[in-house]
């Protein structure tokens, strides 16, 4: 569905460490990264898209959370999720909903919110039971 989602940041370093460290939880693999652009790209190994991307808006602007606004990663198991919300956190980000079930959604729907240092708000969830 998705060819790419690129996320805004203000601080390209501290917004590339963090994500370095979620995305290799994930096993997902750096594509690209230009820190003079500033932008850098992920990818799942197999495939060539979709890519995940972070770096300063094209426009020049600051770059700014959208309320209402989040980016959810598929995660292949439970784990993994927590994991990867472990991650996030140990590197800046904030707590947006700790990892478990939310039935709500479907039964084996398992997820974890947090914020990233500049405040975008990023899911991560399996939709397989344990």
């Amino acid at each position: 569905m998705f060819s790419h989602v690129h996320i805004g940041v203000t601080d390209f370093d501290r917004a590339f460490s963090f994500y370095s460290a979620v995305m290799a939880e994930l096993g997902l693999q750096l594509k690209f990264c230009e820190a003079d652009k500033p932008w850098a790209g992920w990818v799942a190994p197999d495939a060539p898209r979709p890519l995940f991307l972070i770096g300063k808006p094209f426009n020049g602007d600051e770059a700014t959370p959208g309320n209402g606004q989040m980016v959810a990663l598929q995660a292949a198991s439970r784990a993994i999720v927590d994991r990867t919300y472990a991650a996030a956190l140990a590197h800046g980000g904030i707590c947006e909903g700790e990892p478990g079930l939310r039935v709500h959604y479907h039964p084996h729907y398992y997820g974890a919110y947090f914020r990233d240092p500049d405040g975008n708000k990023i899911g991560v969830c399996c939709h397989y039971p344990e």
